[in-house]
């Protein structure tokens, strides 16, 4: 089995990114943006997940498998997170 050699000065940008992203989470918090606050911010952890999932968790080079792991892990947290979503809103607290 070969492993890819990743430069230090690849951790180095992707740790410099995330900490970009994580002081516009923290300036987005100060800012009333209504609605779209929530939407910023999930996008931005988003994209602070894929970076750590693909480059700190080595994802990135690995094999086809793993990525069918990651992509099947992804997935389950899909299901339950519409299947507790359902379950939520369908209560009849939200009815007012």
């Amino acid at each position: 089995m070969s492993t890819q050699v990743v430069p230090k000065k690849v951790y180095f940008l992707i740790f410099a990114i995330l900490m970009v992203l994580t002081f516009l989470t923290v300036q987005a918090a100060f800012y009333n943006l209504g609605v779209l606050n929530i939407v910023v911010v999930i996008t931005i952890a988003v994209i602070k997940a894929t970076l750590v999932v693909l480059y700190f968790m080595h994802v990135r080079y690995s094999d086809r498998l793993t990525w069918v792991v990651v992509a099947g892990g992804f997935a389950w947290l899909l299901v339950l997170l519409v299947l507790t979503l359902s379950d939520y809103f369908a209560r009849g607290w939200l009815r007012s």
